[in-house]
């Protein structure tokens, strides 16, 4: 086996990695609603999202995988050490948020991982403006969609349920079913791309494809791995999501979810890779604020805020400071 494809295979185990720890690590914004209004058991809920999380990625298509491997950074600044270097310092973020139980943005580590690496690799003019314009528009404005759309979509339950008895329950835990797998359809065909999208380009940088297109075994094994990770479930944040922002009841849970799959999908069809932490914890935030403001516990909201705005300048210092020994390495 030739050094080049050794270090290939090394970077796919790398970037399937991620992957895995992606949908273990966002699990939680899948499933974490459903769980705490008692729609589903806590492993039912998991199974039913690892199936639909891995039949996304072929339902709609990989606009995002392009955005993330070819529109980010100017492809002559891509090596294996700059992919290496990126999602090293992209996974080291979230395992430390996941061990401190906050939902940061995997999104968020990526993007943060590889402009890190390039920007000591070749300068921040390797960088593409047009690229990061897009991708930051996605991240920031996603939020402010999933607020104004959970508060609106709660808004009008409460009116159109506003004579219902109790009986309604039932009918928001079983529609929570299919929003729960509308939900993770849409965080599957999002965030698993990303992974192809690094994986493309390590194919590519290694000679191994000639232009930028994502082979339908990437596809496969990048929702296989994102699949298995959400099954595992990343307990401390689904308890974050599901427990401490307020009581979530059915009503609550089924309308953060669709309104989550709602934006989640939309911005993959049109290629923008959002943060799915972001959107279903900020769906939550506005569906609990129509219901009353005072009902949200805005300390909560406030510590994952700042790790949304930590993330992308830690994971740059990460990768930046995993590239150096790296570099001096593997060259």
């Amino acid at each position: 086996m030739s050094a080049n494809l050794a270090i290939t295979i090394a970077l796919i185990v790398t970037a399937v990695s991620f992957d895995f720890l992606n949908g273990f690590h966002d699990s939680a914004n899948v499933v974490a609603t459903t769980i705490s209004s008692r729609a589903l058991s806590p492993r039912k809920a998991l199974v039913l999202a690892a199936l639909a999380e891995a039949a996304g990625p072929f339902l709609f298509g990989v606009a995002v995988a392009t955005t993330i491997g070819h529109e980010i950074v100017l492809p002559e600044a891509i090596s294996p050490t700059v992919i290496f270097a990126g999602l090293l310092g992209a996974i080291a973020w979230n395992i430390i948020t996941w061990i401190l139980g906050i939902p940061s943005s995997s999104s968020h580590a990526l993007i943060g991982g590889l402009v890190g690496a390039v920007a000591v690799a070749h300068g921040f003019s390797a960088i593409q403006a047009a690229g990061i314009r897009k991708t930051v528009i996605a991240l920031f404005t996603s939020p402010i969609l999933g607020l104004i759309v959970g508060y609106l979509f709660m808004k009008l339950l409460l009116w159109l349920s506003r004579a219902a008895t109790p009986r309604a329950n039932d009918f928001f835990k079983g529609a929570q079913v299919l929003t729960s797998i509308g939900l993770a359809l849409s965080h599957g065909t999002n965030d698993a791309q990303k992974s192809m999208g690094i994986i493309t380009m390590a194919l590519v940088s290694g000679g191994l494809i000639d232009s930028f297109h994502v082979p339908v075994w990437v596809i496969a094994v990048c929702a296989a791995a994102i699949a298995l990770g959400t099954f595992t479930g990343a307990w401390r944040i689904i308890k974050t999501l599901g427990a401490k922002f307020y009581r979530i009841r059915p009503i609550h849970g089924f309308s953060a979810q669709a309104a989550s799959a709602a934006v989640i999908l939309g911005a993959a069809v049109l290629g923008g890779p959002v943060s799915t932490t972001q959107v279903v914890s900020s769906t939550i935030i506005g569906v609990g604020s129509a219901e009353r403001v005072s009902k949200v516990r805005w300390g909560v909201a406030g510590d994952i805020a700042l790790a949304w705005l930590l993330t992308i300048p830690a994971s740059m210092l990460m990768s930046a400071l995993i590239y150096l020994p790296l570099h001096a390495w593997l060259g």
